[in-house]
């Protein structure tokens, strides 16, 4: 049977398709000559699962959605200090060209605008790594990201440093703050080859989807930046990476998201998927019209927003039930689903109220297929206070869903793989 997602896109698509709105981005000679009709989605899912339709292999390039990927590397290779000593991370509400810097320091408020983005490429690599090295970094890394090799777009390249004189304006304000400290002039050369990375929608969607990973590319398995850096990055992007409709775009889609001149958008929803969208005409902000319009659909339809409170605190619970008779009885509370923190509040509470008959109780996690980090620690610390009351306790685990296995040896947990086994222990 096919699955239904792709038809799902197609029929999205569709919805959006005769809107003609919006203009190209006519100030790059290059970007003003492509077909504006082209229209393709794409979704990618964390375990590397891909789906798309319409023109998902037509090429394109990257522009300023290279952002948040170049500030991933930056931090990845200089740590947060250094990085953030440069560019900060606060909303602008200005258009991504303008020379938007704090006022003494001279500081780019975020990473997201041009100012701030010309500064995250002078930070990527070792310090003191000349352009050229520096070039093959952020190729390397953004190709880690895509899981293929990407290539860059000379004719584009060519075309966006012959206008590049606002940038350039940008780098040489910068260079007199000393948050650049080399060549201004090598350092836009860079970024703008940067932005000239030729990619696919459904490369978008599965760099997007290795940020919702935590870092970790879904296809090669490869950690390309650490996650404490995913966590930075996506925060960033949720509040600074669709400029100056940022608040918009955080009240009617809530997903952390990057645009590009090219017309693409990306979206990554942590944990689930990376979505991207490609439509090469633009709003007033820079921002693709009809790409702005699937994800509203998008975010409608899957309830990718972030502010969605998700249903667990009721639904963690499967059962409660009591297996065995007298001294032998044994309590069984059965979990299911994703456990976050409302879910492990939600089986604590159970745990508690719960009245036993004898002192043996299960935790059956067989029909859960994730649980956060703090709700593990949550649901150790539960079993830990119920041995220290006397209760013997049992983990039903087949799949190291809670894989503390030292912490649940020294509470002197047994972990079986069914209920049918608490009777051999």
């Amino acid at each position: 049977m096919r699955s239904p997602i792709p038809s799902y896109l197609d029929d999205v698509l569709a919805s959006v398709a005769s809107d003609k709105t919006g203009e190209l981005a006519n100030y790059i000679p290059e970007l003003a000559g492509v077909n504006p009709d082209r229209l393709g989605a794409s979704i990618a899912m964390v375990d590397g699962e891909l789906y798309g339709a319409g023109d998902v292999n037509e090429v394109f390039t990257i522009q300023s959605i290279s952002k948040p990927f170049v500030y991933a590397l930056a931090l990845a290779d200089r740590g947060f200090d250094k990085v953030l000593a440069k560019v900060g991370v606060e909303p602008s509400g200005e258009p991504f060209n303008e020379i938007s810097l704090e006022d003494e320091s001279g500081r780019p408020l975020n990473p997201m605008i041009n100012a701030g983005a010309i500064t995250t490429h002078s930070l990527v690599g070792a310090e003191n790594i000349s352009p050229e090295k520096r070039m093959e970094r952020v190729v390397e890394g953004l190709s880690a990201f895509a899981g293929r090799p990407l290539q860059i777009d000379e004719a584009v390249y060519s075309s966006e440093i012959e206008h590049a004189h606002r940038n350039l304006a940008i780098a040489h304000m910068l260079r007199s703050h000393d948050i650049l400290t080399e060549n201004p002039a090598k350092v836009v050369e860079g970024y703008t080859r940067q932005c000239s990375l030729e990619v696919t929608v459904k490369d978008l969607a599965m760099m997007a989807a290795t940020l919702a990973n935590y870092g970790e590319q879904p296809l090669t398995g490869e950690q390309v930046v650490p996650k404490t850096v995913v966590r930075q990055v996506l925060s960033v992007m949720f509040t600074c990476g669709m400029y100056n409709a940022a608040g918009d775009w955080a009240t009617q889609v809530g997903i952390p998201a990057k645009s590009g001149v090219g017309g693409g958008i990306i979206g990554a929803v942590p944990g689930q998927l990376g979505v991207a969208t490609f439509s090469p005409r633009l709003d007033i902000h820079g921002n693709s019209v009809r790409g702005v319009s699937l994800f509203e659909r998008f975010s409608s339809d899957m309830g990718m927003h972030v502010m969605n409170i998700p249903t667990v605190a009721r639904s963690a619970i499967r059962a409660n039930y009591r297996v065995g008779v007298g001294a032998e009885t044994v309590q069984v509370i059965q979990l299911q689903g994703r456990i976050r923190f409302a879910g492990a509040e939600r089986v604590i509470r159970e745990i508690v109220d719960t009245e036993y008959t004898g002192t043996k109780i299960a935790l059956d996690v067989t029909r859960v297929y994730s649980v956060d980090e703090v709700a593990q620690h949550m649901l150790l610390e539960i079993m830990r206070r119920l041995t220290i009351d006397g209760y013997t306790v049992y983990l039903i685990d087949q799949d190291d869903t809670l894989p503390d296995v030292e912490a649940l040896r020294k509470m002197q947990v047994a972990v079986l793989e069914s209920v049918d086994e608490i009777g051999l222990v």
